[in-house]
């Protein structure tokens, strides 16, 4: 037995989201060589030559082992004296993130939140605004997942009162006042999530959701030692791994497959997973917007089944025009 392309197109099942997380080297592969205005991605190990923090490191008079920004950070903040060196670096972390853009042709992230529907949700470590971007431009024509903020974000302000989240600088719809910037979480060994009402939120959601999942989808992030913090709310969320013997676990990443099947085998069973070095070889991307039908007609049903891949290299209005067929169905599924 076979499923096409077009019969899984015509497909819809409502049930259970496909929960993506992003890190940081999912930015990294949209934008290897910079956003819209060329300004790079940094990775830990290049993060103070790339946003040019080398003078006022050196003002700490501190000599560090390491270039890495994660161990650099967490020396800073451990000193009192340093206080106001750390807050001037941390706004310049903002400003720059901040100013980041993406490009005007469609990206990664546009492929991303295009090919899964309102069900599911995207929960990104990232500081960068170009989830959030992706989101904006891409939202009035198709109902997109929903985002969550696992670290903060410079794009994202909340109400403090809890009725929303939005863009930054927007107002609440609720009460009506502006919403409040969030904090970002800095690379330090002790996250302390639950001292930040917003960021303990998102992460409330995640857990929920985690739970509940068909899918995950690992885009970029490595669990790196100095997160030791989420990666032990991932797994408490996760559960049991003989508890998730149908749920898949999908992995992009350009590490090679022993490394990352060590680093997430808390999260799999058997061999309830795939490895791709490649976004466009993922799940999401050869079955968008019909992730949790591809997966039954394969994984519960023992079918055949056909991809749909998207049109990487189509303009916005041809890429719009392309996803609507799938949203029409979707429409009418919801009358």
């Amino acid at each position: 037995m076979e499923v096409s392309a077009e019969e899984e197109i015509q497909q819809i099942i409502a049930g259970k989201p496909h929960v993506v997380i992003l890190g940081a080297g999912a930015s990294y592969a949209t934008f290897p060589d910079g956003d819209k205005h060329g300004r790079k991605l940094p990775l830990m190990s290049k993060f103070v030559e790339t946003l040019g923090l080398g003078d006022l490191i050196n003002k700490t008079g501190i000599r560090f082992d390491s270039n890495n920004f994660e161990d650099i950070y967490s020396s800073i903040y451990k000193r009192p004296e340093l206080l106001e060196i750390r807050e001037e670096l941390e706004d310049r972390v903002w400003k720059y993130f901040s100013d980041m853009e993406l490009p005007d042709e469609p990206t990664i992230y546009d492929h991303l939140v295009l090919s899964l529907r309102h069900k599911d949700f995207i929960a990104t470590f990232n500081w960068d605004p170009f989830l959030v971007q992706a989101i904006k431009r891409n939202s009035d024509r198709f109902k997109l997942p929903r985002p969550l903020f696992l670290h903060g974000n410079v794009a994202v302000g909340y109400c403090t009162d809890g009725h929303m989240m939005g863009n930054n600088g927007g107002l609440c719809h609720h009460c009506h006042l502006p919403l409040t910037a969030t904090n970002l979480l800095y690379p330090i060994g002790e996250k302390n999530y639950h001292l930040d009402q917003f960021i303990l939120r998102q992460w409330a959601t995640l857990e929920h959701l985690l739970k509940h999942a068909f899918m995950v989808t690992i885009f970029g992030y490595g669990a790196p030692t100095s997160d030791a913090s989420a990666i032990e709310l991932l797994k408490k969320a996760w559960g049991s791994i003989d508890e998730r013997s149908m749920e898949e676990f999908e992995i992009i990443d350009v590490r090679k497959e022993d490394d990352l099947r060590n680093t997430w085998s808390p999260f799999i069973h058997t061999h309830h997973y795939r490895v791709e070095t490649n976004f466009y070889d993922s799940w999401i991307a050869n079955h968008p917007r019909r992730t949790h039908e591809a997966y039954v007609n394969q994984f519960v049903d023992a079918k055949f089944i056909e991809n749909n891949p998207l049109p990487e290299t189509a303009g916005f209005e041809e890429l719009w025009d392309w996803y609507d067929k799938l949203q029409v169905v979707e429409n009418a599924a919801s009358t």
